[in-house]
């Protein structure tokens, strides 16, 4: 039987969001402010929950990419990814993330965040991901979702059809939102923001 490491990533592997570094380094710091001067009104709505995440996302991803490449938007994603993802990594989660995986337990990130953006870290880091994935039409960015937002419910939905639970004898699940509370439950060890402190 094998044991399982649960990460989610924003807030936990890494100490900032990447849906908002992301943007800075893919359009830059004028076109961000303005963008998020427009959408402020949107914004304010999904703090006060009358928007919900997904479509928060959706709206704030089509504003900036809608109508890009794909061929562009997953080099600047994959840039973004290799460049500057180790900067906002905290060192604790990379010091447990490395006992796992000298455990040769099975380590998978689980996040809500864009997987083309992801994807390029976890492979360098040898990590298995399970993450949110944006819509292209027509080899351009449609600004709509391509799955459900990975978040909360999700989370889990995700991580049991991609495997058998039932094949670990244990796992371990470290998180630090509300969005990662069903998986928190899924675990036989829980860690809710473990890695504040670096």
């Amino acid at each position: 039987m094998e044991k399982l490491a649960l990460f989610d990533f924003d807030g936990t592997i890494s100490y900032e969001d990447t849906l908002f570094k992301f943007i800075r380094y893919a359009v830059g710091d004028l076109k961000m402010i303005l963008g998020l001067i427009v959408l402020s009104p949107m914004l304010v709505l999904y703090k006060l929950k009358f928007i919900p995440n997904y479509k928060a996302k959706e709206l704030m991803l089509a504003y900036f990419f809608k109508g890009m490449e794909k061929e562009k938007f997953e080099n600047k994603a994959n840039e973004y990814s290799l460049n500057c993802l180790d900067s906002i990594i905290r060192t604790k989660a990379i010091e447990r993330i490395t006992w796992h995986k000298k455990q040769n337990h099975k380590v998978v990130v689980i996040s809500a965040s864009i997987e083309a953006w992801l994807k390029p870290w976890c492979q360098k880091n040898d990590l298995e991901l399970l993450a949110t994935k944006l819509e292209f039409k027509n080899g351009i960015v449609s600004g709509k979702l391509f799955t459900k937002n990975c978040y909360g419910l999700e989370k889990v939905n995700r991580l049991k059809e991609k495997y058998d639970l039932s094949m670990f004898d244990y796992i371990y699940a470290y998180g630090d939102s509300k969005g990662d509370e069903q998986l928190l439950s899924l675990a036989d060890e829980k860690f809710y923001k473990p890695f504040r402190n670096n």
